[in-house]
């Protein structure tokens, strides 16, 4: 055997040795790990079925329900009587869990109040309090709710406290917990590394005692380590009892409550290495050595039927979508902040997770990773070395490439064809990958190509831009500089009406939560129109489109934007109203042209941001939108650079203060589908009456604008041009006019 024999298989040992020792967590990496994961949720996107499952349905505490029955922070719980007494008897729904936890009493009913006046104020008040007494059940809204649930199929949502946390809060109990599906004498008989806990956050007595059963909906545990829930715990321990997580306590209800049953093989040995499932009555769940199962994604959210809660609560939902269903009760509104990262979202509902699992022990379409997972791991490696070894000794170069692609291409087939055919996960990422490491180093003799990792972009961009837009300039690092450069952009300024004067009405604490509110709603649609956010400057904000990305489409999303920030604006008031501050107004100037963008700054400081004269007029713009009574306003460039469907009035043609040139400013009014036929006539006779103006034809002018102020629709602009027409008949402008205005301020 020669020397070059000897040190090939001298490299296939070591390696083979490395990627063993990974397998057993004696050496791991975390590049290989990762891979596997990527590779695992590959096979989750591409075989998804990407259906909706209306087994399953979730009354949606969502933004619809928020306006109809008041910010969360409001509900009581009487709405939630409502909805589960609607939920049972009305639309008669096969079981119903809450992905929420009720662990403090309700003190925004009547009847705090009214047992404090008796007990202070009105005690001495002769029958006061036999009245109280006598109203009280019906201002109790724990208790209608907890006599809501009473007798149904309803599972309660429970956090427990991972030992991790903090001493004082780990070991802290709150409510009252559900009942184990196992209790502590079982438990001894089983050899399984359960999750412990040791403190948990449940619901008041009061409602835990009314319902069928409790399941645990915080799957922290099951979190791996790149964020992404693709396993959630089934059961958890707690004082030796074990209880279920929320999707299978109400799976186990809405099947009849069999009992919980796990599955060894061989069956006498009841431990960790011989666990294969777990058992609610005719439903198999395959289980890993935790007792964790994988999600059965179903596809992008929804997967599944989504009913406001508010058409539930008021009785408007069409009974054919919950009729014999099995119903989760939790939230996308995005403001309760309830989301997950999956493998086919970035920012998935957690109540869409617990669907999903539900969905998949329903169908049996729970993914199984047998206890001997790291054995047919550990075969598979040697296979591979057993084969690119005799390979590298038998094959040329181009031999042992087609053969390492054959192996490669060998390995996707069988896991992606077990994976559909038999829900049976083997490992994908770490075989392939050493594969391709083994053939790499067994061409070069060591020669080790890793790759360095990703540009961090999201480090760089992640304050400016929304996060799809960083996912996008992750995928392509190429098409971005933070060097200077000259591009064709729309910018946007928008500025609060009349700050000064709000300002001063308010403490500083108060102004301050005022601006953070307003601040992070007027950035969200900003960024929901993928805009780059440049800077706050007090009560004003400015952004652009076009970098760091390019994007054709930038006059188009800025126009988009700026005219729901207008709209977006009002959702606020209610808030406001309540908080005693004012309701706030805003004025929007857009402009497109070219613009320099990049990092600029000191050496103190560096930001990136936009330049030049086309980003000083989107600020004089912004400046002119009290002068016309108009929200927004955009130049004609970026008229000329948006969409082709939209209608606009005509507003000036301006010289703001620092230019010479003529400027023609507009209103964007949106698409002119959506326009009146009444309103699209009037801004025809406008833009006659603007062209009679700039004719010096004052009179027929004049009759224009005085009709179009007196047609029900008024407008700021008609008043302005009357006052100009009435000064230019006294004091003609002369033949070479242009119609423009010269502004002498800011």
């Amino acid at each position: 055997m020669t020397t070059r024999t000897l040190m090939r298989l001298g490299l296939v040992a070591a390696l083979f040795l490395v990627f063993v020792l990974h397998i057993a967590r004696l050496l791991p990496l975390g590049l290989v790990d990762g891979l596997e994961r990527a590779t695992y949720d590959a096979r989750v996107v591409l075989t998804m079925p990407g259906t909706v499952d209306r087994q399953v349905v979730v009354i949606d505490i969502d933004e619809k329900s928020l306006v109809a029955e008041g910010q969360w922070q409001s509900w009581t719980r009487d709405k939630f009587a409502a909805l589960v007494r609607n939920a049972f008897d009305k639309y008669q729904v096969r079981a119903l869990g809450f992905d929420i936890v009720f662990a403090e009493p309700d003190t925004r009913g009547g009847k705090q109040l009214l047992d404090r006046l008796a007990q202070n104020e009105f005690a001495n008040l002769p029958g006061f309090a036999e009245q109280v007494q006598a109203i009280a059940p019906s201002l109790d809204y724990d208790r209608q709710f907890a006599e809501a649930i009473r007798g149904k199929a309803v599972v309660m949502g429970m956090v427990f406290k991972e030992p991790g946390e903090s001493d004082a809060d780990s070991t802290r109990t709150v409510g009252q917990i559900g009942a184990p599906v196992l209790d502590a004498q079982a438990v001894k008989l089983l050899d399984i590394p359960f999750v412990e806990q040791t403190g948990y956050t449940a619901n008041l007595p009061v409602l835990q005692q009314a319902a069928a059963g409790a399941g645990f909906f915080d799957n922290s545990q099951s979190l791996e380590v790149d964020g992404v829930f693709r396993r959630i715990s089934l059961v958890q321990r707690y004082q030796g009892a074990l209880y279920p997580a929320l999707a299978l306590e109400l799976t186990r209800l809405a099947l009849g409550a069999p009992a919980l049953q796990f599955e060894f093989d061989p069956p006498d040995m009841r431990a960790a290495v011989n666990l294969e499932a777990v058992h609610i009555g005719a439903v198999r769940i395959p289980v890993d050595e935790r007792v964790t199962a994988y999600v059965p994604y179903r596809g992008r959210t929804p997967s599944f039927d989504y009913i406001s809660a508010t058409e539930v609560i008021r009785g408007t939902a069409d009974p054919a979508r919950l009729a014999g269903k099995v119903v989760l009760v939790g939230t996308t509104a995005p403001g309760l902040k309830d989301l997950r990262v999956t493998p086919v979202g970035q920012a998935d509902p957690g109540v869409e997770v617990h669907a999903n699992l539900i969905s998949g022990m329903l169908d049996g379409r729970i993914k199984h990773k047998a206890p001997y997972y790291d054995g047919i791991h550990a075969v598979m490696l040697l296979l591979i070395a057993v084969a690119l070894a005799l390979g590298a000794t038998k094959l040329s170069p181009l031999g042992s490439a087609l053969l390492t692609g054959g192996i490669v291409a060998a390995l996707i087939a069988l896991a992606f064809g077990l994976w559909s055919g038999a829900d049976f996960i083997i490992p994908l990422g770490t075989p392939v990958l050493f594969a391709l490491t083994l053939f790499l180093l067994l061409s070069f003799y060591g020669f080790f190509i890793e790759s360095r990792g990703k540009r961090e972009i999201s480090k760089l961009f992640g304050q400016y831009v929304p996060p799809e837009l960083v996912e996008e300039m992750a995928l392509h690092p190429e098409a971005i500089s933070m060097e200077g450069e000259s591009r064709e952009m729309t910018v946007l300024f928008s500025d609060v009406r009349g700050f000064t004067s709000i300002s001063e009405k308010l403490d500083a604490k108060a102004l301050s939560q005022l601006m953070n509110m307003f601040l992070t709603q007027q950035t969200g649609v900003v960024q929901k129109y993928r805009g780059t956010i440049d800077k706050y400057m007090g009560d004003a904000i400015m952004a652009f489109w076009g970098a760091p990305l390019a994007d054709p489409e930038h006059a188009t999303r800025a126009l988009a934007a700026a005219v729901e920030m207008t709209r977006a604006v009002r959702g606020l008031d209610e808030e406001f109203a309540k908080r005693g501050w004012p309701p706030l107004n805003i004025g929007v100037g857009l402009n497109t042209g070219k613009m320099n963008v990049g990092n600029m700054g000191s050496t103190f400081r560096v930001a990136y941001t936009v330049m030049g004269d086309s980003v000083n007029l989107g600020s004089r713009v912004e400046g002119l939108t009290k002068e016309y009574g108009v929200a927004v306003i955009c130049t004609e460039a970026t008229r000329n650079a948006g969409p082709k469907d939209w209608a606009y009035r005509e507003l000036d043609s301006v010289r703001v203060k620092g230019k010479n040139e003529p400027v023609a400013i507009y209103e964007p009014l949106g698409p002119k589908d959506l326009l009146d036929p009444a309103f699209r006539q009037d801004l025809a006779r406008h833009r006659g009456a603007m062209k009679l103006y700039r004719s010096q034809l004052w009179d027929q002018a004049e009759a224009e604008f005085f009709n179009l102020s007196q047609s029900g629709r008024p407008h700021r602009v008609y008043e302005l041009f009357l006052e100009r027409i009435l000064f230019l008949r006294d004091n003609p402008p002369g033949a070479n006019w242009d119609g423009a205005f010269t502004f002498t301020h800011k």
